[in-house]
C-alpha cells in the first residue's frame, strides 16, 4: 500500500512537472537599431522608468516553435532570443528591471514562479546573464501566479512601470483576476505588453495574452514575428519607454543660432556672431570718412584675432559693407579702406596676412532697410567669410 502511495506521489509530481526541456543559449546575430540619437535629440522622451518581464518556462515552452522562420528551436528559445534582442535595443536611460520565470519542476526551483533577477538598476550584461539563466522549461502554465508575485516585487520601485509578459498563454488558471488586482495597485503608473511565442494551435492562448494587455489599458499585445527585425524591436522599445517629444533645435556649428536660422551655418568655434549666425561686426566702427577703427570695437576685433588662433587653419576673406549714403562709387572705396584696416589690425595682432584676403562690396549688399538710422548702422558692417572650407 505505502508503495502504491509513492508510485502515486512521484506520477503526480511529474505530470506537474513535465520532464524538463534544456533550452539553448546560442542567440542569433542582431544588429539592433540605434534609438540614442532620438532620444538625446528630444524626438523620444522617456515615459517608463521600471520594466518587470515575466516569461513563460513551462513545459509546453519546450515544444518546436513553428511560427516564424527565423527560429529553429523551442518556444523557450524563441522567448530568450527576443528577449537578447529586446535588451540590446533599449538605450542608454536610467532604467529599473527584474525577470520572473512561471512553470513548474526544476526549471523554477520547483515553485510555481521564480524571480530570477530582483528589480534592480538595470544593466544590459546584468539582464542578458538573467536571460540565460532560462535554462530550461518544465511543468504547466501558472501565468496568475506569476502576476500576483508581481506586485510584492515593483512595491519598491517609482515612477511608471512596464509588465512585459512573453509567453505562449496556454494557461491552467485565468489570470485575468491577477492582472485586475495588480493594475488596480498600481493604477495609471502601470501598463502591460504581451508577446505571445506560441504555434497555430496556441490560438486560445493569444487571445488570452491580448486580455491581459487590454486589462492594462495602456499597453498592448504583440507576437515574435512583429518583433523579430531591428525596425519591429526598435518600435516595440520606443512604445514601451517613450513618447514623442519635439526635437530640440540643432545648432550644428554651436554658435547660439539653430540650424534653421542660421545663414552662416559653419561659422568658426568662438566667433561672435550676429543675430543671422554669422561672423560680422555691425555698427559704425568708424567714423565718417575714416579707415580708422574707434577704440570701442576693439574687444571685437579681439575675439576676431582670438578664433584665428583657436582655428590655425581657419582662412578668411574680411569683407566690409557700407550704407547707402553717398555715391556707389565712393561707398565701394570706403568698404575696401575699412576690410584692409580690420585687416592690417588683425596682422598687428599676431595673425599671418597670408591667412586673409579683403574685399569691399560698397552699398551692394544690405541686410536690413536703409530707411531707418538702425537699418543704415546695422548694414555698416564688417564680415569674415571662411574660405578655408
Amino acid at each position: 500500500m505505502q508503495n502504491r502511495l509513492k508510485i502515486s506521489a512521484l506520477l503526480t509530481v511529474s505530470l506537474l512537472s513535465g520532464c524538463a526541456t534544456q533550452s539553448s543559449n546560442i542567440f542569433q546575430p542582431f544588429q539592433p537599431d540605434d534609438l540614442n540619437a532620438q532620444v538625446k535629440s528630444g524626438q523620444l522622451v522617456q515615459k517608463t522608468n521600471s520594466f518587470l518581464v515575466l516569461n513563460d518556462s513551462s513545459s509546453s515552452m519546450s515544444r518546436t516553435f513553428l511560427n516564424a522562420m527565423v527560429y529553429s528551436g523551442t518556444k523557450l528559445d524563441a522567448s530568450k532570443n527576443l528577449l537578447n534582442k529586446f535588451n540590446k535595443t533599449i538605450p542608454a536611460i536610467p532604467l529599473t528591471s527584474g525577470l520572473r520565470s512561471f512553470g513548474f519542476g526544476p526549471c523554477v526551483d520547483w515553485r510555481k514562479t521564480l524571480l530570477n533577477q530582483p528589480m534592480q538598476a538595470h544593466s544590459s550584461a546584468t539582464f542578458d546573464s538573467t536571460i540565460t539563466s532560462l535554462t530550461c522549461s518544465s511543468g504547466g502554465t501558472p501565468l496568475a501566479n506569476a502576476i500576483s508575485a508581481a506586485q510584492a516585487d515593483l512595491a519598491s520601485v517609482t515612477g511608471n512601470i512596464a509588465l512585459i509578459v512573453f509567453s505562449d498563454g496556454m494557461d491552467e488558471v485565468s489570470p485575468i483576476p491577477a492582472t485586475e488586482a495588480l493594475k488596480a495597485a498600481y493604477g495609471d503608473r502601470l501598463c502591460i505588453y504581451t508577446v505571445w511565442v506560441g504555434n497555430d494551435n496556441d490560438i486560445r492562448g493569444q487571445q488570452t495574452l491580448q486580455q491581459i494587455a487590454n486589462t492594462g489599458a495602456c499597453g498592448f499585445a504583440t507576437d515574435v514575428a512583429t518583433l523579430a527585425n531591428p525596425a519591429g524591436m526598435s518600435d516595440f522599445v520606443s512604445k514601451v519607454f517613450f513618447k514623442p517629444g519635439v526635437p530640440a533645435p540643432q545648432d550644428d556649428d554651436q554658435d547660439g543660432v539653430i540650424n534653421p536660422k542660421d545663414k552662416c551655418p559653419d561659422t568658426p568655434k568662438g566667433a561672435i556672431v550676429d543675430k543671422d549666425g554669422c561672423w560680422a561686426y555691425h555698427g559704425v566702427l568708424f567714423d565718417f570718412d575714416s579707415d580708422q577703427i574707434k577704440a570701442q570695437f576693439q574687444p571685437l576685433l579681439k575675439n576676431a584675432a582670438d578664433v584665428m588662433r583657436q582655428n590655425p587653419g581657419l582662412t578668411v576673406e574680411i569683407q566690409g559693407h557700407t550704407d547707402s549714403y553717398g555715391t556707389d562709387a565712393y561707398n565701394q572705396n570706403l568698404s575696401e579702406r575699412r576690410a584692409a584696416a580690420v585687416k592690417n589690425d588683425l596682422t598687428k595682432r599676431g595673425i599671418s596676412a597670408a591667412r586673409m584676403t579683403t574685399k569691399g562690396f560698397g552699398e551692394s549688399q544690405p541686410v536690413e532697410s536703409n530707411d531707418t538710422d538702425a537699418g543704415r548702422a546695422y548694414n555698416r558692417r564688417v564680415s569674415f567669410v571662411r574660405t578655408d572650407k
